[in-house]
């Protein structure tokens, strides 16, 4: 039986989405436990009114909450009893197994780091995130390709973008049931010698990592396209590089709308393409996901978005059954030990 931990406090809707995501897992997931961590009260008065298991979901009291603005160092030195750090330290404790949050993605790393330890041979952890492309791979046709580092590790040196590489391989055959993800380094060009030193080094490195597809650089404008299943950079890039994914989507919506308010013309083709347009949504739903891994620590960690509702919650503990389930933490120690023994 796998214990999932889940912060019920983090989250622009929690506890009751969180709460609720929760109490549908527990019905679609006969192998898990489900420990909520938070306000035991609000949580207790929560839970009677959805359907659930009541043998596989029980409650953990904290008294504090990060909130989605707060400075994550100041917030859990302040607030020692705040959910997402009583969970981490629960499954520190062998009384979890996985973590799932939709909270302040700050203090969710920083909890994790502080109470985990890293897998051996990993120097540095890395915060990835999903993101639709042009192209679909694996067994479930998924149109979701992996970036890492999105926050975590600021700067990285060769040796953290190889760790990245192992890593994001390692998570993308197992969730994306995609025997052979093709792996990249994110450069200013395609040619091996583009880019600074940690990524020349890198490159060099992965040329003779066996058990990496390795397909060599990319540029930014292969990442929608989905060249790479996974692409792999240094975090200050990647978050950069991810909230400018996230402002372009954002702005495409944006401008439909004002076509739609300005002129019957376009309107009627927006009507036309609404099939087209339903398809797309339906394809770039981050919902059917659940969320993106932190990648490197002894323990599975899944961070759903901030704005997560129940099914993408229900999702999000799915994801961390699957990456228990397929010992994703034992798969990325098993390559990064052959990896330094070559």
């Amino acid at each position: 039986m796998h214990r999932i931990v889940v912060d019920a406090m983090g989250g622009d809707h929690a506890p009751d989405e969180i709460v609720r995501g929760a109490a549908e897992a527990s019905l679609s997931l006969p192998g898990a436990e489900i420990i909520l961590v938070g306000d035991a009260k609000a949580l207790g008065r929560l839970l009677p009114s959805m359907r659930h298991d009541g043998a596989r979901v029980r409650v953990e009291n904290a008294a504090s909450y990060v909130d989605m603005d707060e400075k994550p160092g100041e917030a859990l030195a302040a607030k020692p009893d705040a959910s997402i750090l009583v969970a981490a330290k629960l499954v520190a404790a062998g009384e979890g197994d996985a973590l799932v949050s939709a909270g302040n993605t700050g203090a969710s790393v920083l909890a994790c780091a502080k109470q985990w330890k890293l897998l051996p041979g990993v120097k540095k952890a890395a915060l990835a995130a999903v993101y639709p492309t042009e192209l679909r791979r694996g067994e479930k046709d998924d149109p979701f390709s992996l970036i890492l580092d999105v926050g975590a590790t600021v700067e990285a040196t060769a040796e953290d973008l190889v760790g990245f590489a192992v890593m994001g391989s390692a998570y993308a055959k197992l969730v994306s049931s995609n025997k052979r993800p093709r792996v990249a380094l994110l450069s200013n060009g395609t040619e091996p010698n583009k880019g600074p030193a940690s990524i020349v080094g890198a490159h060099q490195s992965l040329l003779a990592a066996a058990d990496i597809n390795f397909i060599g650089n990319i540029e930014g404008l292969d990442i929608p396209r989905g060249v790479a299943d996974v692409v792999v950079t240094a975090g200050f890039t990647g978050n950069v590089v991810l909230k400018m994914l996230e402002g372009v989507s954002e702005t495409v919506v944006r401008l439909a709308r004002y076509a739609h308010k300005e002129r019957l013309a376009w309107r009627l083709g927006l009507i036309a393409l609404s099939s087209a347009i339903d398809q797309l949504k339906s394809i770039t739903d981050w919902q059917q996901y659940g969320g993106a891994p932190l990648l490197g620590f002894a323990h599975p960690f899944i961070k759903a978005h901030g704005r997560s509702n129940a099914r993408a919650v229900t999702n999000a503990i799915k994801v961390a059954h699957k990456a228990l389930s397929g010992d994703l933490c034992g798969a990325i120690a098993k390559t990064m030990n052959e990896l330094g023994a070559t």
